[in-house]
């Protein structure tokens, strides 16, 4: 979450700074709704099991909730993006994703989406 302290921010009671962090919390939140795919995506580039992607991403500062996650994964799957494989992973079988030629264009699509919608926000920031 974005670091109020550190932005200089200055609060005239309690209540208006606990406001300033619920307003922080909430755009972190819509910010993170529109990266989410493009994380994924990434992070498959190698190919992964579900729970070892998740804990990257979460490293990363990209944490998702189970609740979440493997939904997506699946609608992912199911829109031609990731292919999915059962494998034995520490005795256990586990669905091991990889990203498809489709997933693969889609993701460069949304990298470039994403860095053409940088360059207009450092224009207006």
């Amino acid at each position: 979450m974005v670091e109020l302290k550190a932005q200089g921010l200055s609060f005239a009671s309690e209540e208006k700074r606990e406001e300033i962090e619920g307003l922080a919390k909430d755009a972190q939140l819509e910010f993170r709704r529109g990266t989410i795919i493009l994380s994924v995506l990434s992070g498959l580039r190698n190919g992964s099991f579900g729970y070892p992607l998740r804990d990257a991403l979460a490293e990363h500062g990209v944490a998702i909730d189970e609740g979440t996650f493997y939904p997506l994964l699946h609608r992912l799957e199911k829109r031609g993006f990731l292919a999915g494989e059962w494998r034995k992973d520490e005795g256990y079988r586990r669905r091991f994703f990889m990203l498809t030629p489709k997933g693969r264009t889609y993701l460069e699509l949304l990298i470039k989406e994403w860095r053409h919608t940088n360059d207009l926000l450092e224009a207006l920031l």
